[in-house]
């Protein structure tokens, strides 16, 4: 079939995308080669539909379908939708994505190469072809453009060449591209779909997630849409979660279920009618996390995959929910993040915890017993707070203790808290003994960033201190602001300020942060502290591969990849990833920034950004399976030359 005659299918709602369909992927170099190997007549690939009744077909976009059969693309939706872009001038009904990636296409008549326009090289030169205006005009563009070059004589004078190139690029159009059909009534949404992955074995291949989200669309095509403005408004507040994570707690709250296995079987007014409580749910979990423990961010926000959980429980409640209550699943959801609850094996976790709420003997009790004989004793001890960087499971803890505690900043006397108004109130991470000063006297970095040296300040105040000890700058901040130094749990001993101290000074801190961690703890649970009596779990040893992100300069580095990866339509990477043992929950090393189940889920390998990190944390993730990059210049090559042209064939 022409392409031509492809684009006229679009057009008139012959041809569509289904709605299990990713959106577009390709870059502007991906949309060029295509195009130059379509001017030389090289294989490009065929196209895969398939064919089924309109009425039936769920597809992107709000383009119309023409009554009957309609095909709808399987295969080659990069291509056709750079064809479609560059040829018609606009983006298809059915698009989603970034339309700069095949606008401003020109074609250089001398060296017949394809490049996007450039202000500097291509103005005033005849040369330089526009492709969209020469499709849209047709043979009437190449007399145009003909004509405009005559008024050159040196031009002019290869006026036949050109004539020829010019009618070979308009001839794109005409190339046949072969089109193979899946039709037939045993193609049913699975088969289908199961094709899809296997054509696409080199493309972006659907989880899961992807296809339960397929099954639902079928019988409710807005769903993506309302999923995502749902995901956007939580984004807004500053808790940035994905489809799969929202659809796990639909199902748990429809099903009982972590898995996906019995989505299929609901109707869409089910769907509707679960989705809606769902979202009610987490933002009933939300509030409460966010208002009672203080965690109001999404870098602190441990354990999400408990609120799957959270959601099922209240909706099972056949009213509000007491004080008590309340503070007992708070409690059940802080203790779920420390020890790392579905860090591991998350679907079988959250099984078990949702099977610990059925029944008559079912409830939050249940829930805490479960997770005490799976973990032991839920008492911190200081140990648990040797932990360091800012991607240790008890960093959140921190900022927990920070937040309920109603921890002052030492130079404006203030409570701390995410959203504190102004630029220079922005609250930063602060190193109490300054990294300078540790490491010109030898200190190693899993010391220098302990959690033990961390507090929380505003930016102001951050400004102040510099880079002075604490024995200088302590004394300034106590008679400014009285007690304000023992509202971040600061030893009292002035000599444990000096820096040769340092280490005996990290001691004192951690028992004071350990002693008021279970004192919130204990007043989440109202006096019923069953639970967290008995032997107390090992403390585990400081993770020989030590932790992750170590500063917040670190940080916006990595913020500014996952945003990168946003924009070029890929999945972002999870920050601070806490890589743990899968049957026991333990920490083993934590990846700057990862993708655990790889950029196309199930398909690519994991892969991870690790800057400035030792070679046993490179090992342990190695050895993991992990594709390791130590720059984030070498992961975006990796990103754009491995995984952006793998898509490009879907």
């Amino acid at each position: 079939m022409k392409i031509s005659t492809i684009l006229d299918h679009i057009d008139s709602g012959h041809m569509a995308l289904p709605e299990f369909q990713r959106g577009y992927v390709w870059n502007s170099d991906q949309v060029r080669k295509l195009f130059a190997s379509l001017y030389l007549r090289r294989p490009v690939g065929g196209v895969l539909v398939w064919a089924t009744e309109s009425k039936t077909a769920t597809h992107r976009g709000d383009g119309p379908l023409v009554a009957g059969v309609v095909k709808l693309l399987l295969d080659g939706q990069q291509r056709m939708t750079s064809l479609y872009g560059v040829v018609r001038g606009k983006p298809p009904k059915f698009f989603d994505g970034n339309a700069r990636a095949f606008t401003g296409l020109r074609f250089h008549l001398d060296a017949e190469t394809f490049e996007f326009y450039q202000p500097v090289k291509m103005k005033d030169d005849l040369l330089w072809i526009d492709v969209t205006e020469l499709m849209k005009k047709g043979n009437a563009g190449v007399g145009e453009f003909l004509t405009r070059l005559t008024t050159q004589p040196a031009l002019a004078a290869k006026l036949s060449d050109y004539f020829g190139r010019l009618s070979r690029l308009l001839g794109v159009t005409d190339v046949d591209l072969h089109v193979e059909e899946v039709t037939g009534a045993d193609k049913t949404l699975d088969v289908v779909v199961d094709i899809f992955n296997q054509v696409n074995s080199g493309g972006t291949k659907l989880s899961k997630g992807d296809l339960a989200l397929a099954k639902i669309c079928a019988d409710w095509p807005e769903a993506r849409d309302t999923m995502k403005a749902k995901l956007k408004e939580w984004a807004k507040a500053d808790y940035r979660f994905n489809l799969d994570w929202l659809l796990r707690s639909l199902n748990t709250a429809l099903t009982g279920e972590a898995k996906f296995q019995f989505l299929h079987e609901k109707s869409a007014e089910e769907i509707q009618d679960g989705l809606k409580r769902a979202t009610k749910h987490i933002d009933t979990s939300l509030n409460l996390i966010s208002g009672r423990l203080g965690l109001d961010h999404d870098q602190v926000f441990f354990g999400r995959f408990g609120v799957p959980v959270m959601v099922r429980y209240l909706d099972r409640q056949s009213g509000p929910m007491n004080e008590k209550e309340r503070d007992k699943l708070l409690f059940w959801f802080v203790q779920a993040g420390m020890w790392g609850r579905f860090s591991g094996s998350t679907e079988s976790f959250i099984d078990q915890d949702l099977a610990a709420l059925e029944g008559s003997d079912g409830g939050l009790d249940k829930l805490l017993e479960q997770l005490r004989l799976w973990h032991g004793g839920l008492r911190a001890e200081p140990g648990h707070f040797t932990g360091w960087s800012l991607g240790a499971r008890f960093y959140p803890v921190l900022y927990l203790l920070t937040r309920m505690g109603e921890a002052r900043d030492w130079g404006l006397g203030i409570p701390l808290k995410s959203s504190l108004l102004g630029k220079m109130n922005k609250l930063e991470v602060h190193h109490i003994f300054p990294k300078a000063q540790l490491y010109k006297r030898k200190f190693k970095r899993p010391e220098v960033n302990a959690l033990a040296n961390f507090c929380f300040q505003t930016k102001e105040t951050n400004l102040e201190i510099s880079d002075r000890l604490p024995e200088e700058y302590f004394p300034v901040f106590e008679k400014r602001y009285p007690d304000g130094l023992a509202s971040q749990w600061i030893p009292t001993d002035p000599t444990l300020w000096k820096i040769e101290n340092f280490r005996e000074f990290l001691d004192a801190r951690k028992a004071l942060l350990a002693a008021e961690l279970n004192r919130r703890m204990e007043d989440l649970l109202h006096g019923d502290i069953r639970w967290l009596a008995g032997p107390t779990a090992t403390v585990p040893a400081v993770l020989a591969a030590g932790g992750s992100i170590t500063s917040e300069e670190e940080e916006e580095q990595l913020e500014a990849l996952d945003d990168w990866m946003e924009a070029q339509g890929l999945p972002r990477g999870v920050l601070a990833y806490d890589f743990a043992d899968a049957a026991t929950g333990e920490q083993k090393a934590v990846f700057d920034l990862a993708w655990p189940n790889g950029i196309q889920q199930e398909l690519s390998q994991p892969v991870t950004v690790l800057l400035n990190e030792s070679t046993e944390t490179i090992g342990i993730a190695s050895q993991a399976g992990y594709r390791c990059f130590t720059s984030i210049e070498e992961f975006r090559r990796y990103v754009e030359t491995e995984i952006l042209v793998r898509t490009a064939r879907a």
